[in-house]
Order: structure tokens, then C-alpha cells, then sequence
């Protein structure tokens, strides 16, 4: 008879094996980019892009697990990257401690703003998320003797002026890549963890959750302090890197949507969804612009891509393909004899995980 212990073993093999293989596979490529990179430019298209991937994730701490749809995470992009300036250039603070200095402080003011944003959901929630972001933009283009204004506000590099720029690229592209390492570990925390599950019931439906004893509120805010923090590390490290800040870009709709397309895209309920959705979007998005990039033809190529996810892939790319995988599995179409001591070694694994479950679920009410 297999014990409560072999049960969870089996679980944990069956659940994370394919987890471990892909975290595996994601440090050997993080590793070997900047080696096979072939010129300056496609190493550059690469930071751009695992900074698409740190963002989308840290979105993903509100889609993903709340349901709730934020267009307005720029807003936390953006001031991240501007407190992070303006402690180095204002207070001269050292890069790396303004960084997380400014991360705090974005987490911070993130509280007022969840307890009044979060009191509401659906399409009242994403007004509120734009009108944020709509809001930051105007203030830091007025209060320009502060913020620099239109004019922008330049950045000082972390790095001595005899790091040249390629070299800065590969340093930016591995702090990058550590930074999205955090990101997708305390992702995976809370997906496993009885908070999760409590988010989990949040987003199937809040109001029951709720009758159940969860404290959807407090949840709620926490996932979304979470996500503005590691949001303001993203914003703050696209400052560092890129050496410039303009209002118009740091809080535009646009960087909030992308969040969205590229969870969306990859999968929202899925760990690595946003990564997979933010290298097809970043590539796309860079490879438009290079191309026709005195156009607006890539925000067409984009809404084309949204619709395309919306029509024929709801659940984004990773959910679609293990649906698929899994229709050809054989446990799946076959039928197979079973003896009588096979039958009622599956009762107790059923009754075993019954039990399981019910001390889950009072685990989620506590």
C-alpha cells in the first residue's frame, strides 16, 4: 500500500521534472547568448528582450494568479526607473543600492494604490489601471526642474567609462537574466504555497473564495505589491542600461499592454508563459521596428498577433500545446487490464489523496 510520503514523491516528480528540465535549458541558453551573439546590436535586441520577460512576469503575479487585467503597470515600470535615477543623479547613491532602494519605494507607494484600485474588478479595474499611468505621465512631464520633463533625464551607467558598449550589453544581459531567476523562483513559491491556492480561488471566483473564508483583500495585495516591486526592478535596470528616461515612453499604454500580449501569448496560469510570450513579442516587436520603423506598422503586426491569440489560442501557447500533447498520451485513448490487486491499490491512492485534499482545502481556509 503506498504511503502519504510515496504519493507526494510522485507528485513532486511527476509536476516539477519538467520544471527542473526547463530551468536547466533557460540557464544554458542565458548563459551561452552573449557568447553566439553575433554583432552588438542582436546582443542589445537581447537585453531588450529578457527585460520584456522580467516585466511580463512580474505581471503575472496580478494576471496570473488574481485574474485581475492591469494595463497600467507602467506606471510601476516607469517610476521604478525614475527613482532609481534620481537617487543616483539627486543623492548620489550607489546603482545597484538606488536599484532596490527604488523598488521599495515603488512598492510603497504601491499600497494606497491597491487598496484603492483593488476595491473594484473587470473593466472598472483597467480604467483605473490606465487612468494611473495617464496620471504619472502628465505629472513627470510638468514637474520638469525635478523629473527633467520632456527633455528627459539622463542616467549614469554603473560601470567605468572603459567598459565599452558591447561589454555592458553582456553584464546588463546576465544581471537580466539573474533578475528573471528571482522573478520565476518566487513565482513558482507562491504557485506551490496555500497563499497561491487562496489566489488561485480568488481568480476562479472571488465571491466564493470569499464565502470560504479566504482573505481575498489582503491577498490581493499582496500579489499586488509583489508585482509592483519586481516590476520597479525591471523599469529600474532598463534605466541603468539604457542611460535615458522620456515621460512619453517610461509611462506609455503601450509597455503595459506588451505585459499583457506576452503573458497572454505564453500562458497566464504558467510559469514560463510570460518568458515564452516575451521572446516571440520582443523578437517581433524589435524585427517590425528595424524594418518599418518610420511607420506604425508593428502596432499593427501586434493587434493582428492579440486577435490571432484571442481567436485560436485563449489559454496562451503552453496551455494549447500540452492540450495537445496530451491527447496523444497513451493513459489517454487506451484501455488496459487491471488486476484486483492493481484495483485496490488505486482505492487507496484515491482515498490517500481525498484526504489530501480535504486537509488542502482547510489548509486555504485557515
Amino acid at each position: 500500500m503506498p504511503s502519504a510520503s510515496d504519493v507526494r514523491v510522485a507528485r513532486f516528480t511527476r509536476y516539477d521534472v519538467g520544471t527542473v528540465a526547463a530551468v536547466v535549458v533557460l540557464a544554458a541558453a542565458i548563459v551561452l547568448f552573449p557568447s553566439v551573439a553575433p554583432n552588438a546590436y542582436i546582443l542589445s535586441v537581447g537585453v531588450t528582450v529578457i527585460s520584456y520577460a522580467v516585466l511580463a512576469t512580474s505581471w503575472n503575479f496580478v494576471g496570473g494568479f488574481t485574474g485581475y487585467i492591469s494595463l497600467g503597470h507602467a506606471a510601476y515600470s516607469g517610476v521604478g526607473g525614475y527613482a532609481t535615477a534620481l537617487l543616483i543623479t539627486r543623492r548620489d547613491v550607489d546603482p545597484w543600492l538606488a536599484l532596490v532602494l527604488g523598488a521599495l519605494i515603488v512598492a510603497v507607494l504601491s499600497i494606497p494604490i491597491g487598496i484603492a484600485s483593488l476595491r473594484v474588478r473587470g473593466a472598472s479595474f483597467v480604467i483605473v489601471s490606465i487612468a494611473l499611468v495617464l496620471i504619472l505621465l502628465l505629472v513627470f512631464q510638468a514637474w520638469g526642474s525635478f523629473t527633467g520633463g520632456s527633455n528627459g533625464l539622463r542616467v549614469p551607467r554603473p560601470f567605468p567609462p572603459s567598459v565599452l558598449r558591447p561589454a555592458q550589453h553582456e553584464r546588463f544581459f546576465y544581471i537580466h537574466g539573474i533578475v528573471l531567476g528571482v522573478v520565476l523562483f518566487v513565482w513558482w513559491l507562491f504557485d506551490r504555497s496555500r497563499f497561491g491556492t487562496g489566489l488561485k480561488a480568488i481568480r476562479e471566483d472571488e465571491d466564493k473564495a470569499q464565502a470560504l473564508g479566504v482573505p481575498t483583500f489582503t491577498y490581493k495585495l499582496v500579489a499586488f505589491v509583489t508585482s509592483a516591486f519586481f516590476t520597479a526592478i525591471g523599469g529600474g535596470l532598463y534605466a541603468l542600461w539604457f542611460g535615458n528616461l522620456d515621460p512619453i515612453f517610461q509611462f506609455s499604454i503601450l509597455t503595459g499592454a506588451y505585459m499583457v500580449l506576452m503573458s497572454l501569448l505564453g500562458g497566464l496560469r504558467s510559469l514560463f508563459g510570460p518568458l515564452l510570450g516575451a521572446i516571440v513579442v520582443g523578437v517581433a516587436v524589435e524585427y517590425f521596428k528595424s524594418e518599418y520603423g518610420d511607420s506604425q506598422f508593428h502596432l499593427v503586426a501586434m493587434g493582428v498577433l492579440l486577435a490571432v491569440i484571442v481567436l485560436f489560442m485563449p489559454d496562451g501557447i503552453i496551455p494549447a500545446v500540452a492540450g495537445w500533447a496530451g491527447r496523444f498520451r497513451p493513459q489517454a485513448t487506451s484501455i488496459r487490464e487491471q488486476t484486483q490487486a492493481d484495483l485496490a491499490a488505486s482505492r487507496d491512492t484515491t482515498g490517500t489523496d481525498s484526504a489530501m485534499g480535504a486537509a488542502d482545502r482547510e489548509a486555504v481556509l485557515r
